[in-house]
C-alpha cells in the first residue's frame, strides 16, 4: 500500500458518492456543480438515478476524482449541508 497514513484509497481514484435528495427541479444541477467544485473534470454522464417508489426522492451516485482525504471531507461536508440533500454516504 502506498505511503498515505490510515486511508485504505490510494489517490487519485474513481471514488463514488450516494446521495440522496428531494426529488424537485435543480436538485440534480446543484449537485453536479457542487462535484465540479471539488472535481473540475467531473463527468455528469457517469451518474446513476434511483428514484424512490413513491418518486419522492432521487438517489445519484456521483463519482469524483478523488485526490485527498481533505477533498473527499469537504465534499461530504458540503454536498450534506446543502438544503436539498437528506443523506450522503
Amino acid at each position: 500500500m502506498s505511503g498515505t497514513q490510515d486511508s485504505l484509497i490510494e489517490y487519485p481514484s474513481a471514488f463514488p458518492i450516494k446521495v440522496m435528495g428531494a426529488q424537485v427541479d435543480g436538485f440534480e444541477a446543484a449537485m453536479v456543480e457542487i462535484a465540479r467544485r471539488f472535481d473540475p473534470a467531473f463527468d455528469e454522464a457517469r451518474i446513476e438515478r434511483r428514484p424512490s417508489k413513491a418518486g419522492n426522492y432521487l438517489g445519484l451516485t456521483l463519482t469524483v476524482t478523488a485526490t485527498s482525504r481533505a477533498q473527499l471531507d469537504e465534499l461530504y461536508r458540503t454536498l450534506s449541508s446543502h438544503p436539498l440533500v437528506k443523506v450522503v454516504l
